[in-house]
């Protein structure tokens, strides 16, 4: 009997090593998401989650391949098969499809904030104001669901980031409603307009999390999870590099960073 049972050890030693020599296909969104993911000018996934997905990788001993596909589309490509991950994902997205289906989510990889970023002298003027509400495509501001339904506020719809930007600044909506970090990070790195528009922290805004899922590989997403605790420490050089959680719990969320940095020096000096 001792023999068959190392035999069957040694199968199934020989069966996680086969699983670990595949590769695995992680789909990702097709669109620019900074500091957050970015697809460069050559196709390359890049941004904190490559480099996050990539050390775990790594630390794991797994080869894998980012597929960037429209936002739209992921979720049916994970349920069909064709990807083996999804990043980034939530259990509280897509409910309609995904009921049911037995996806496993990792624990939290990051935090976020959805809100409205208005001109500066719009802040703290009231829901009320937030008569027309800039909405990219595929976007879904569900703590205004109410005051849209009841006509109280108009979406105004926008193709995409840059657009949605620039009819929040020529007046063409009240406000803009978007991932407060991504939209700031444009702002100031790509649009070259720090502080035309600023995250209204009085208004209605939801935070949520940014999570791995798999429907076929639950065992590595909890090996995901004992890398996001035992590598703690890179992981969060990883957010202070690419400030993906830029100032979340703080009275500065939305805010440039000079201004950050100007008004925590005036905080030193009067509480030195």
């Amino acid at each position: 009997m001792k023999p068959q049972v190392f035999g069957w050890l040694a199968a199934g030693l020989l069966s996680v090593d086969c699983a670990l020599a595949q590769t695995y296909v992680v789909g990702v969104e097709q669109q620019s998401f900074q500091p957050h993911y970015w697809i460069s000018d050559q196709g390359e996934y890049q941004g904190f989650a490559r480099d996050l997905l990539d050390l775990f990788a790594r630390e794991a001993g797994l080869d894998i391949q980012y597929q960037p596909l429209p936002v739209n589309q992921l979720t049916q490509h994970l349920l069909n098969g064709s990807i083996d991950f999804k990043y980034p994902d939530s259990p509280n997205w897509a409910g309609d499809l995904k009921g049911g289906k037995g996806i496993a989510y990792s624990q939290p990889v990051v935090q976020y904030v959805d809100g409205v970023l208005v001109a500066p002298n719009r802040q703290g003027q009231g829901i009320d104001q937030l008569a027309r509400l800039a909405v990219v495509d595929g976007w879904t501001p569900w703590t205004y669901q109410e005051r849209i339904g009841a006509g109280q506020t108009q979406v105004v719809r926008s193709a995409d980031l840059g657009q949605m930007v620039k009819q929040a600044m020529k007046q063409q909506a009240d406000g803009a409603y978007y991932n407060v970090v991504v939209a700031t990070y444009y702002l100031d790195n790509i649009r070259a307009r720090p502080g035309a528009l600023v995250f209204d922290p009085k208004l209605p805004h939801t935070r949520g999390t940014f999570n791995l899922s798999s429907l076929k590989y639950p065992e590595l997403i909890a090996r995901f999870d004992h890398f996001l605790v035992e590598h703690r420490a890179e992981v969060d050089a990883l957010k202070a590099r690419y400030q993906v959680e830029a100032n979340l719990d703080s009275e500065y969320l939305g805010m440039e960073q000079w201004k950050v940095d100007f008004l925590k020096r005036q905080k030193q000096k009067a509480n030195p």
